[in-house]
């Protein structure tokens, strides 16, 4: 790489070095390519690198650069690529221009003097992020404004432990809707363009028009949606501290109730419906938790037909599982089973972890279609008007001890 950097062009091949409006050059294109500024000029030369105006480089220049190195990589030839460009497969890059640009002009110790952050505590901080550590070293101003942000929230008094695991949150949440946000432009927008054969420069066109229009309505919408939940957690914590021990729990640990629900037979309607039909069950069962799971309850995460779910009150959970089973018809989609089991977890990231969270899933997995199975904290918890059956004592998988299990059914309910 030393040695392409020193090949720069001339300004009379209209491949100037000279930064473009985001300060860009050839070389830091290259650079962000892998590739040498020879290579870069020679796709330009070929048409692969359209969004080059032959004045000054742009963000989109080097993302497409970034692609074109990419596909290189894993063995596609210029014609190849030269194709999809002209069949629009390649017209995202023209959107990274609405984008902050991700080269900066700070390294890491530049940016532990102007916010006061150690630079162990900055490298910590990207890597709860997400951010590559790499990118340390080309810190923008943006990049540097968030870092002045969570040198404040520290400085406010804010744990550390606590500040580290938010971030870590914030992080893989936005990761999930950036992934989303493009993956979903792609299949209901990118996608038709290409079937109906529009050429790939208007597509890109197309493509830019919309973006540059959506995309300064998403901050505010999550803006909006991140203070309503706040709205509630904060209510549900008010409630929840009048009904916790605190010399009953350690640090970063919570007595909750976990539930786990699975749809019964799932793989056999895959076979029976296909992927498709089978997709839809799970998604509208997941929606119905959701939908009408107790107020303190949340749906912690989802893995296949699979659903967590987290309560601080046993008895609301307990008697919403019941009623659940209740509400689906017989005969239907395939009926959840369902495991609850109440005790002490670890409480990371967002996440619920430890041995009460496994011996709940291990639970579930003993359940039958259509029951809800309890363990026996869950009913010194619960309190309330259900009935519970006993099966037995059943040694989990995993666990060494015996664990007494219990159906729970409603008092209407024949034995």
């Amino acid at each position: 790489m030393a040695q392409a950097r020193g090949d720069q062009p001339r300004a009379s091949s209209g491949a100037s070095g000279e930064p473009g409006h985001d300060g860009l050059t050839l070389g830091a294109i290259a650079e962000q390519a892998g590739v040498s500024p020879a290579t870069v000029r020679r796709w330009v030369r070929d048409g692969l690198i359209p969004q080059y105006d032959g004045q000054r480089w742009g963000s989109a220049a080097a993302s497409q650069a970034r692609i074109v190195a990419r596909l290189r990589a894993r063995g596609h030839s210029l014609e190849e690529i030269r194709e999809a460009l002209h069949q629009g497969r390649l017209a995202f890059g023209y959107i990274e221009d609405l984008l902050p640009s991700s080269s900066g002009k700070y390294d890491l110790q530049t940016a532990a003097r102007e916010t006061g952050l150690e630079p162990a505590l900055i490298e910590r901080i990207y890597t709860a992020i997400g951010f590559p550590l790499d990118s340390m070293q080309r810190i923008s101003e943006a990049d540097l404004q968030l870092l002045r942000y969570g040198a404040a929230v520290l400085a406010a008094g804010f744990p550390l432990v606590a500040f580290l695991q938010l971030m870590r949150v914030y992080g893989q949440s936005l990761a999930q809707i950036a992934d989303a946000e493009v993956r979903l432009f792609h299949l209901y927008v990118h996608e038709p363009l290409m079937r109906e054969g529009v050429p790939g420069l208007e597509m890109a066109e197309e493509m830019e028009a919309l973006a540059r229009e959506l995309l300064p309505l998403s901050s505010p919408f999550m803006d909006h949606a991140h203070q309503r939940f706040l709205q509630h957690f904060v209510e549900q914590d008010v409630i929840g501290h009048m009904e916790v021990d605190l010399d009953d729990t350690d640090l970063g640990r919570l007595r909750v109730a976990v539930l786990f629900a699975d749809l019964a037979g799932y793989s056999r309607l895959t076979e029976e419906l296909g992927d498709e039909e089978a997709l839809e069950t799970v998604e509208r069962f997941v929606e119905a938790v959701e939908n009408t799971i107790p107020d303190d309850a949340r749906v912690i995460k989802t893995l296949g037909d699979e659903v967590m779910v987290v309560g601080s009150d046993v008895g609301a959970l307990t008697e919403w599982a019941v009623g659940f089973q209740r509400m689906l018809a017989p005969g239907g989609p395939p009926l959840p089973r369902i495991g609850i089991h109440f005790g002490e977890t670890l409480y990371r990231d967002g996440d619920f972890y430890g041995r009460e969270v496994n011996k709940a899933a291990r639970v579930a997995a003993r359940a039958g279609a259509g029951e809800v199975i309890v363990t026996q904290p869950v009913i010194e918890a619960a309190g309330g008007q259900l009935r519970f059956e006993l099966i037995g004592e059943v040694r989990l998988k995993g666990f060494t001890e015996a664990t007494e299990l219990l159906i729970a059914s409603s008092p209407e309910e024949e034995g």
